[in-house]
């Protein structure tokens, strides 16, 4: 006899409140691009209404008046260099804080931790000096420096959690076989922490894409700008607000990194839980 599971309440509340949420955090995306295939004074007379053709001057005027394709190359370079960079650097910090014993080891954890407890615009001053002094003002690696540093604790602390939750015996079959500490990473433990890898490649590429703060303060020249700091541009237009414009530019800005988190949304959920429960 084939047993059905009665109706739960507690079930339709929670996935009511998930669909309500989904909602609320797709609506301002849906809106923002109905808004730029409309004209400013169309989107302030009633800007929760359809438009009324669908046209696509604000995108030509977006491609036409800024060097958006230079922007883009400098956002992948900028994300690029700073994402491999970081999962590099961090992959190998953390393989030697998750497997080696030294001295201060729970102090250099301790400091780890407490870096992540400071946000960038406390420490930008030194920063900026730092930068200013190596003549790197107006250059991408200006910008990709910090936010290497910035992301670098992160890195180091979801990667050391998940080495942890591994086993070493595979580790130590090879060292015994004569492979050399590097060969050990490059092709046992790599490989294994593929998961985490992308989790922490995928969220440092769209934090450096999307760091505003620090691109406000070292490029300055517009051949240099990426991306974001490019929007920024867009905010006033001949002098006046044009709402069609920017929407459109928010568009051209946010859908790449949307199409990147939905093709590897699946690495990120999978690197970011399998070394949360060992067993």
């Amino acid at each position: 006899m084939i047993k059905t599971r009665g109706f739960r309440w507690g079930k339709c509340v929670i996935h009511l409140c998930l669909i309500f949420w989904a909602l609320t955090t797709v609506f301002p995306f849906i809106w923002v691009a109905l808004s730029s295939f409309k004209q400013s004074n169309e989107i302030v007379a009633a800007p929760f209404a359809l438009p009324n053709s669908f046209s696509f001057e604000n995108y030509q005027n977006a491609l036409g008046r800024f060097n958006i394709a230079r922007a883009y190359m400098n956002s992948l370079i900028l994300s690029g260099s700073v994402t491999i960079v970081v999962t590099l650097f961090g992959a190998l910090a953390a393989y030697g804080l998750a497997r080696y014993r030294f001295s201060h080891k729970a102090l250099v954890n301790s400091l780890l931790v407490a870096s992540m407890m400071f946000p960038t615009f406390s420490v930008i001053i030194p920063i900026f000096r730092i930068v200013q002094k190596m003549n790197l003002i107006d250059n991408v690696l200006g910008v990709a420096l910090p936010q290497m540093g910035s992301n670098m604790a992160f890195a180091i602390i979801v990667l050391v959690g998940y080495i942890r939750s591994m086993t070493n015996e595979i580790e130590e079959a090879a060292f015994i076989e004569g492979c050399n500490v590097f060969q050990i990473f490059f092709r046992i433990v790599v490989p294994l922490i593929r998961p985490a890898l992308a989790t922490v490649g995928i969220f440092t590429f769209v934090w450096s894409y999307n760091d505003l703060f620090t691109q406000l303060f070292f490029l300055r020249n517009p051949r240099s700008f990426a991306i974001t700091r490019l929007l920024n541009e867009f905010a006033v237009a001949q002098g006046r607000p044009d709402y069609g414009l920017m929407s459109a530019a928010i568009v051209m800005v946010i859908l790449p990194v949307l199409v990147i988190y939905i093709l590897l949304q699946k690495n990120i959920i999978k690197g970011m839980t399998a070394g949360a429960v060992k067993g």
